[in-house]
C-alpha cells in the first residue's frame, strides 16, 4: 500500500529471524511477518544462495506460449502435490493481486467457454481482502480501499462473512445464471483477522456446487503453514475449484503468486485445441522467484514448521487472551492459526477519541512492530517465533496500550 508521508521516515535497514533494525541501528520485533509474508523469518541464507546459483545458470526468461523453465515446472509439480483441488493445474504470476485478477479472468473465460457468457458476476465477503489490483478493489470487502477510484468492475457483491445463507441469498437475487465466482480466504487477514466455524466452508462447498458457482479460495495470508497446513483451507475439509496463493509461498524473498485451479476449470483450454486462455505476464514463472520458493518450502518441510505452527498458534492465543481484560479492549481474536488481532472499543475510538495508529506508535517505540487498522491491532509474526518473544510482543503490546489510555 503507498502512502505519502512528510515526517520522518522509518528505515528499515537489515533483518534476521524475526527482528528488524533501523538505520540507527535500532532493534525491533516484527509482530507482522512484514505483510504476513516472512514465514521462515528474515536472513536466511538457504535462499540467498538459491537465488544466487539461479542468477548464474538462468537469470530470467517468459514462459509465455510453450517455453518454461525447470524451477518453475519443478515448483508448479510441488505445489499441485499438496493442493486441496481436484485434478489441479498451476498458472503462476508474481503475486497476490495478479492471481486474484487471473483467478477471476478464468472463471469467467471458463463460463464463456461452456456457453455460458452471461456469468459475470463475483461475490466476495464483508472484511474479505483480495488485493488492490482493479479486480482486487472492486470485491474487496473493506469501503476504505474502494472509495475515490470510480467502478472497476460493476458486476460484483459483498455478503456477511459468515453467512452461508446470505451466499445463497445473493445467488438467488443475482440469479445463479450470472453469478460467475465466489472469493473467501480461509480467515480474514487484514480485515481484522475474523475465523468462521467448522461448518461454514462445507456449507459454502454445497452452496456454490449447487447453484453451479466457481469457489475461489484466496490463500493469499492463510497458507504454507500459517494454518498449520499447505493452503489453509484444507483445515475446514472442503476441495475448492481455485486457490489463489503468493506471499508466503517465498517468504516473501522475492513476489511470486499463482492460481490452483482445478482439471475440470483447465480442460476447456486445456485438453481442446483453438480455445487457448489468453493472458499471462512478463515476469510468471521467472526461475530466480521460483528458486527461492523451492528453497522456502525445503525449509518449510525440512523444519517442519506446519507442526511448528500449530504449536505457535497456541502459544500466541493464550498470551493475546490475557488481553482482553484492558480497558481499551473489546475483544481478542485468534486461536486460528498464527494470526490475531485486539479490537479497541466504540467508547476507546469514538467517545475518547484513541487511534489504533497511536497504540501502533507507541508499540514501534518500545521495539515491537504491529499492523494498525481502523479498529484493530493485528498480529501476524515469523512461524520462527519463539515462546519468549512472544511473551515479549504481547507484554509491549499491553504497555503501549496503558501509554495511550493513560493520554487520553
Amino acid at each position: 500500500m503507498y502512502s505519502v508521508s512528510q515526517g520522518p521516515k522509518f528505515v528499515v535497514a537489515r533483518a534476521e529471524g524475526p527482528w528488524l533494525w533501523d538505520d540507527n541501528g535500532d532493534r525491533y520485533l516484527d509482530g507482522t511477518a512484514s505483510l504476513w509474508y516472512c514465514n521462515v523469518g528474515h536472513g536466511r541464507t538457504e535462499i540467498a544462495d538459491a537465488v544466487h546459483r539461479q542468477l548464474t545458470q538462468l537469470d530470467a526468461f517468459t514462459v509465455y506460449g510453450d517455453f518454461a523453465n525447470a524451477p518453475a515446472l519443478e515448483l508448479s509439480e510441488r505445489l499441485a502435490a499438496h493442493a486441496p483441488v481436484a485434478d489441479p493445474r498451476v498458472i503462476l504470476t508474481c503475486g497476490g493481486g495478479e492471481s486474484i485478477e487471473t483467478a477471476a479472468k478464468l472463471a469467467r473465460r471458463y463460463w464463456a467457454a461452456l456457453g455460458r457468457p452471461g456469468k459475470t458476476h463475483f461475490i466476495s465477503r464483508t472484511g474479505g481482502y483480495h488485493g488492490l489490483h482493479g479486480v482486487g478493489t472492486s470485491i474487496i470487502g473493506m469501503d476504505r480501499f474502494r472509495t475515490g477510484f470510480g467502478t472497476m468492475v460493476r458486476e460484483n457483491s459483498v455478503v456477511p462473512h459468515d453467512s452461508v445463507r446470505a451466499l445463497e441469498e445473493e445467488i438467488l437475487r443475482v440469479g445463479p445464471d450470472r453469478v460467475a465466482a465466489f472469493f473467501a480466504e480461509p480467515v480474514i487477514g487484514s480485515g481484522g483477522v475474523y475465523a468462521v466455524d467448522a461448518e461454514y466452508f462445507a456449507g459454502v462447498s454445497e452452496v456454490c456446487r449447487r447453484y453451479g458457482v466457481l469457489f475461489v479460495v484466496d490463500s493469499v495470508i492463510c497458507a504454507f503453514a500459517r494454518m498449520g497446513n499447505w493452503f489453509g483451507i484444507e483445515r475446514y475439509g472442503v476441495r475448492p475449484d481455485m486457490i489463489v496463493f503468493a506471499k508466503g509461498v517465498s517468504s516473501g524473498y522475492l513476489p511470486l503468486g499463482g492460481v490452483i485451479t482445478s482439471g475440470a476449470i483447465a480442460e476447456p483450454f486445456w485438453d481442446r485445441p483453438g480455445n487457448p486462455f489468453h493472458h499471462g505476464t512478463t515476469y510468471a514463472g521467472h526461475p530466480t522467484c521460483c528458486a527461492a520458493a523451492l528453497a522456502n518450502l525445503d525449509i518449510l518441510e525440512r523444519e517442519d514448521l506446519f507442526t511448528v505452527a500449530l504449536e505457535v498458534e497456541s502459544q500466541l492465543d493464550a498470551a493475546m487472551r490475557t488481553l482482553a481484560d484492558h480497558p481499551l479492549v473489546r475483544e481478542v481474536r485468534s486461536g486460528t492459526g498464527v494470526m490475531a488481532a485486539v479490537q479497541l472499543t466504540e467508547e476507546a475510538l469514538e467517545q475518547r477519541g484513541i487511534t489504533t495508529a497511536e497504540v501502533f506508535a507507541e508499540a514501534r517505540a518500545r521495539g515491537v512492530i504491529l499492523r494498525a487498522i481502523p479498529h484493530s491491532l493485528l498480529v501476524s509474526p515469523p512461524l520462527v517465533i519463539t515462546w519468549e518473544q512472544i511473551d515479549h510482543l504481547v507484554s509491549t503490546l499491553r504497555a503501549a496500550l496503558d501509554a495511550v489510555a493513560q493520554r487520553h
